[in-house]
């Protein structure tokens, strides 16, 4: 019914590029099956603009199970340059997996990139993933858990939430209060304040149809223990927007309602939490995650049968990659790494076997100690 490639032509290796198919139909014919080094790159020396590594988790299932053995980066990773990945083994045992295996990676690792860039922004200050709409279906729970591992405190997808364990987040959109009309607002706050779970933050929205000074304090005294209100404003109308943000939280305080927070979204970026996150409680972001671009990776072989071999405008031989105190460092494998260095590519895949868990927490940690070491985002 809908266009979405089912797991199992994943697994089976049919979502790949054509040519792959080509290629193992050469390759059996000629009776070759050359033992390989391959490495999945974005940028074969260090650059200096670090990413998020992201989307490990589909691609080490998708590799689990085969003739191979596998190193990698640790989930939240910020790197800039050299193998985020070294697979070893015979080249038809994962030939046509290439395709979705970089399709796992590159654009969960551009919007775990995204996540962190707005997190690093946002500080202590809540930060929510609002992005869904512009992905296709099929993707989001990889783009929640990309923007967890960024840094974002939760996300608004309920099947997503399903997928991973989580609670979505949100409250209302326009729709709600326009169903309501034009002069109902306070009903449609009520209506929602009566019917909806307990559990769910009371969050109203307070830019419809009038001012939103206006409508948050109207807001505030409709509904008993107001947690907050959600400006939304349409960029066309927004002005300073810093300066709506204040005045309303100026009117809510003069209103007696200092313990009301102040939320918004809508064309909310990083430099835009940067100039906001002083004078509200918290942010929902969703192009600015969802529609980054995907992270370049290629994957290539550098070894055959134990020699080098890689072709033009790469780099032969396998590569280990180190963490040096805000550095990151390439060498080739064979060689001794910096003193200070720490090795960044550990065993994932051992004879086939997975040999690493993957906790979503433990990759968020992971990249806010990376991103404050590197600098990341200053």
């Amino acid at each position: 019914m809908f266009d979405v490639v089912s797991s199992a032509a994943i697994e089976e290796g049919r979502a790949t590029d054509a040519y792959f198919t080509r290629t193992r139909e050469t390759l059996e014919g000629a009776g070759r099956n050359p033992e390989v080094v391959c490495e999945v790159t974005a940028d074969q020396f260090p650059t200096g603009e670090f990413e998020v590594f992201a989307g490990l988790k589909d691609a080490a299932h998708l590799l689990a199970g085969r003739d191979v053995d596998v190193h990698a980066l640790r989930e939240g990773t910020l790197f800039d340059g050299g193998p985020v990945m070294r697979i070893e083994g015979p080249y038809l045992a994962f030939a046509e997996l290439e395709t979705s295996l970089l399709g796992f990676l590159s654009p969960a690792s551009g919007w775990a990139t995204a996540a962190r860039r707005v997190a690093t922004a946002a500080g202590e200050t809540t930060a929510l993933s609002f992005g869904a709409r512009h992905v296709h279906p099929s993707a989001t729970a990889a783009l929640e858990r990309s923007a967890l591992i960024g840094g974002m405190d939760g996300f608004s997808h309920v099947a997503a939430g399903e997928v991973l364990g989580r609670d979505p987040g949100g409250t209302m959109p326009h729709a709600l209060i326009i169903c309501f009309g034009r002069g109902e607002q306070e009903a449609a706050w009520q209506a929602f304040d009566e019917h909806v779970s307990d559990t769910v933050p009371r969050v109203a929205l307070t830019d419809t149809y009038t001012d939103e000074v206006d409508e948050a304090v109207r807001a505030a005294r409709a509904v008993d223990n107001l947690d907050a209100v959600r400006l939304d404003t349409t960029g066309s109308r927004r002005g300073d927007f810093r300066h709506i943000v204040r005045e309303v939280r100026w009117a809510l305080d003069d209103a007696g309602f200092d313990d009301v927070g102040v939320f918004v979204s809508g064309g909310i970026d990083a430099e835009t939490v940067k100039r906001l996150r002083d004078d509200v409680d918290g942010f929902g972001i969703g192009s600015a995650i969802s529609n980054t671009e995907p992270v370049d990776f290629a994957l290539d072989i550098v070894a055959r049968e134990g020699e080098g071999a890689a072709k033009r405008g790469k780099l032969s031989g396998p590569k280990e990659v180190y963490r040096a105190g805000e550095e990151h460092v390439v060498r080739p494998a064979d060689e001794p790494g910096p003193t200070d260095g720490e090795p960044l590519l550990t065993p994932l895949i051992e004879d086939g076997e997975l040999v690493r868990e993957f906790d979503i927490d433990d990759a968020a940690r992971q990249c806010a100690r990376d991103a404050e070491r590197v600098g990341f985002g200053e």
